[in-house]
């Protein structure tokens, strides 16, 4: 049966009434968390249904209570993570909205450079104490919606504040009020829901907030919070622990819409991602969570895994770009410098990266054997190979043909040779007691020494660079427009300059349309007497350095040679000079010193 829709649904609070039971003493089941013991989990034997509402979504709270967690992030870091956040989300807010704090100077700053941005999602929120002083401060930014802290339990409500349940009721309401008196959207966070009286204070605060909403015409959120890590899946759960008896004590008992839920959880028990979609399964909206789930002491939900689980649930990305995880996780690694732990799904460096020789020989065969998805499609992670005593040939000549980028032909078989000998140096270092993978800089090492034919030579790599360096030198001076003047004189000028910049450069000449040389050799301040008018009006038409240019219009770089003035080992890079209509009238040479070219280069 199609959900209904509508403002009316909303707020129809056709449901029994629950008062408020204002205790005496605080309720702190004592039977299920015991302090001195670890906390029980009670079973009533009552199954809920599952019931998810249409649409769902995420919500960040990375700045909050991520940011709770570490040191605080700079104005910048801030930035940029948002930006990753709207990526990530998708044109249809996934992602729909993300939670900044408001007090610091800082934090005003990184509130107003994200305003600034114009995103449709995520959408900026505040949080605030449950004061006026603070919601003085979401009107002062314009924010239309505000998290309020308003502590469920009577943990916080008698031990922390000191009051009773009456009292903070109370002034929850009022704030809540206030903040739909200034249009905005109160969402009142249910600290610590997981430890609080569900039937006895928490149904009837639910039910006040509704009254408001109707009153107001406008939504009145909560969000559930499990503070602790507490809450739990497991069918037939008592509360106050039962997630799915939370939330239907939401949506059947107390008359919140599930557009106006959202959970929010801790990881204290290694339970919090499936703690978050369960929320989603039994009818919030909203799940909340960080980036890479940073928060406090074990952390909460991280965005990255319920994006995950987002889109195995719905059945597609609804406009998530996936790949922006690994960016996300570069990020924190590299600019913010972020520890993250190895094995952490979806972002640590072993995600997808196997160790064991008999899963590398699947992976080589096929990767669908031992990898649940294609990481280099969804996640641009392309599949890592660990080099360890237990690889064996197989992971070898797999990490090789990966790491080097080899293909067709010109991959590596587990039965080269040279596979065979860096087996047995890695066999050998264990036998010796090392504890550690063998590094990325010791394959490539071996792979040098054994399977030598994979690589180009040191030295041919050595002569590209310096030949597309020297390539660009003379690119950029063609253009110049002395150069172009085909005046010897002011051409002469200008290749002082280059001289004069580029001590590689042993001789600087032009030469006319007919390869006769109509400038003076320009040198270095040290040669000048010996080599300047050499070769003056000679033609040199018949040289590959003249020719080529003037062939093709294209820059030229001669093989290596020894200069028969010099005897230096050199390289000429020529290239053609051009009139105001295209046409080449000349050609621009350089000799240049290759042994000090690659000095440079290096440097």
């Amino acid at each position: 049966m199609k959900k209904k829709k509508g403002f009316i649904f909303k707020n129809d609070l056709k449901f029994k009434r629950y008062p408020l039971i204002d205790v005496e003493e605080p309720q702190l089941y004592k039977d299920i968390f015991p302090f001195t013991e670890v906390c029980k989990v009670k079973f009533d034997n009552k199954i809920e249904l599952i019931d998810p509402p249409e649409e769902i979504y995420i919500t960040d709270t990375t700045f909050r209570d991520g940011q709770q967690s570490r040191p605080p992030f700079t104005v910048k870091q801030i930035e940029d993570l948002f930006d990753f956040i709207h990526q990530l989300g998708g044109p249809n807010g996934v992602i729909r909205q993300c939670e900044f704090f408001l007090y610091t100077d800082k934090d005003r700053e990184a509130l107003t450079r994200c305003l600034e941005k114009g995103y449709r999602y995520p959408e900026i929120t505040g949080w605030i104490r449950a004061n006026r002083e603070d919601l003085e401060l979401v009107k002062e930014f314009g924010l239309r919606e505000t998290g309020i802290l308003t502590s469920a339990s009577d943990y916080h409500i008698f031990m922390k504040l000191k009051k009773t349940r009456s009292q903070v009721l109370k002034e929850y309401l009022k704030i809540a009020e206030k903040a739909l008196e200034n249009n905005i959207v109160p969402r009142c966070h249910f600290e610590d829901i997981t430890r609080a009286d569900i039937y006895g204070f928490c149904v009837p605060f639910a039910q006040a907030l509704m009254e408001l909403s109707q009153q107001a015409k406008m939504p009145v959120k909560i969000r559930l919070c499990d503070t602790l890590g507490l809450g739990v899946t497991y069918p037939g759960t008592a509360l106050p622990r039962s997630i799915g008896k939370i939330i239907r004590a939401m949506i059947d008992d107390a008359g919140v819409p599930s557009e106006y839920l959202e959970w929010h959880g801790h990881n204290d028990f290694n339970k919090v991602v499936i703690n978050s979609i369960s929320a989603w399964l039994y009818g919030c909206a909203y799940v909340n969570g960080t980036l890479l789930g940073i928060g406090e002491r074990t952390g909460n939900a991280p965005i990255e895994s319920l994006i995950m689980e987002y889109i195995s649930l719905m059945g597609n990305d609804n406009g998530i770009q996936p790949q922006v995880i690994t960016q996300i996780r570069n990020y924190f690694e590299k600019e913010i410098g972020h520890h993250i732990p190895k094995q952490q799904p979806f972002i640590g460096s072993d995600f997808n990266a196997t160790s064991a020789g008999i899963h590398i020989d699947g992976l080589a065969k096929n990767e669908e054997i031992y990898i649940p998805f294609d990481t280099n499609k969804i996640l641009n992670r392309p599949i890592a190979i660990n080099i360890t005593d237990k690889s064996g040939l197989a992971g070898i000549a797999h990490w090789i043909n990966s790491y080097f980028a080899l293909t067709g032909n010109d991959r590596i078989q587990k039965t080269h040779p040279g596979v065979a000998k860096i087996n047995k140096w890695i066999i050998r270092q264990y036998d010796e007691g090392r504890v550690t993978c063998i590094s990325e800089e010791e394959m490539e090492h071996l792979s040098r020494r054994y399977i030598p034919e994979i690589f180009v030579s040191e030295f041919e790599l050595i002569k590209k660079r310096a030949y597309d360096m020297a390539a660009h030198l003379i690119e950029r001076y063609i253009e110049n427009t002395k150069i172009k003047s085909m005046s010897p004189e002011q051409q002469e000028e200008a290749l002082k300059g280059i001289v004069g910049e580029y001590p590689f450069v042993q001789f600087a000449y032009i030469v006319n349309s007919e390869g006769v040389k109509i400038t003076k050799n320009i040198t270095q301040v040290v040669d000048r007497a010996k080599y300047y008018k050499i070769g003056l009006h000679e033609d040199f038409s018949d040289r590959d350095w003249f020719i080529a240019p003037m062939k093709t219009g294209q820059i030229h770089v001669t093989d290596l040679y020894s200069s028969r003035i010099t005897g230096a080992l050199c390289v000429t890079v020529s290239g053609p000079i051009r009139d105001e209509y295209g046409e080449i009238v000349g050609v621009l040479g350089l000799d240049i010193k290759f042994e000090d070219l690659t000095k440079v280069e290096e440097g």
